[in-house]
């Protein structure tokens, strides 16, 4: 979805919170956030995929090779994907070390998001994210409710977050929306009919995620890693690292926090290493 709850633990001082978007993540998230990299003089590449983590001979990150024959160097590392990318790119030489073996025990599991547009206004939608009754339709929204981009008084745009997905994943569009609509009708019967003889669907679009945030299985949670690697100038950070949210938006932000941390507090250290990396070089 566009849009994810933020919650607190319930022991700290503002309780539960929930807020959304108020338009489209690539232009109201993504966007500012590029901005103020550039603004400091940073530089974002898009379409740069890594191709493999070169190393050192004494193990630490060389430099990362992109698809297209860049290579990238820098005095730290930041891998901020999901676990299971990570996984595909791990050099062979960091698989036996524990910190990296342990994430054998994290898996992405599939998710599948529905956005539909209805002919009308749906009566019973509030300003709010929605827990489902439904096995299938775990949270849903009404956008032109909730969100200010999409709002429209006389049209409801539903966002569903459909899960668990494993075995919807592999199937089409249509069998997923007949699916959501047969739940649909269970949650607005005065409103939504199979059949589509009552609010009917102007348009959707199903987006899928083969691998998205880890499934929370018994044990998985000491092998959530730390942000500082046991790799010098090597942080990790996303929502499967060591912080007190699961799988989440809120989680993967306190992560990029923490690995910010890690990064300013090892500072003397990697720039001890940076100034040695160029008295090397100086002597070659």
């Amino acid at each position: 979805m566009k849009s994810r709850p933020v919650f607190s633990c319930p022991e700290e001082k503002h309780g539960s919170k929930m807020a959304f978007l108020d338009g489209n993540p690539p232009e109201r998230l993504c966007l500012p956030i590029v901005n103020h990299i550039q603004s400091l003089g940073g530089e974002v590449r898009l379409n740069s995929r890594i191709q493999k983590i070169e190393l050192n001979k004494d193990g630490t990150v060389k430099n990362f090779l992109l698809n297209n024959g860049n290579v990238i160097e820098g005095d730290v590392y930041v891998f901020a994907t999901p676990v299971d990318v990570l996984k595909l790119l791990l050099p062979e030489d960091w698989k036996e070390i524990p910190y990296f073996r342990k994430l054998e025990k994290l898996v992405g599991v599939p998710v599948i998001n529905v956005h539909i547009w209805f002919d009308r206004k749906l009566k019973n939608t509030y300003d709010h994210l929605l827990f489902s009754r439904s096995p299938l339709l775990s949270v849903y929204a009404d956008m032109s409710v909730t969100c200010k981009e999409y709002y429209d008084p006389n049209r409801s745009m539903l966002e569903l977050v459909f899960a668990p997905a494993e075995e919807w994943i592999s199937k089409s569009d249509q069998e997923i929306i007949d699916a959501t609509m047969m739940e649909l009708t269970k949650l607005f019967p005065d409103e939504i009919s199979a059949d589509h003889s009552k609010a009917k669907i102007l348009k959707y679009h199903v987006v899928k995620t083969p691998r998205s945030v880890y499934k929370t299985v018994p044990d998985c949670e000491p092998c959530r890693p730390l942000q500082r690697s046991p790799v010098e100038g090597f942080y990790l950070a996303g929502d499967y690292t060591k912080q007190k949210y699961l799988a989440s938006m809120e989680g993967a932000v306190l992560s990029g926090k923490f690995c910010a941390q890690a990064i300013v507090q090892d500072y003397e250290l990697l720039a001890s290493r940076g100034q040695k990396k160029l008295a090397e070089a100086s002597l070659l």
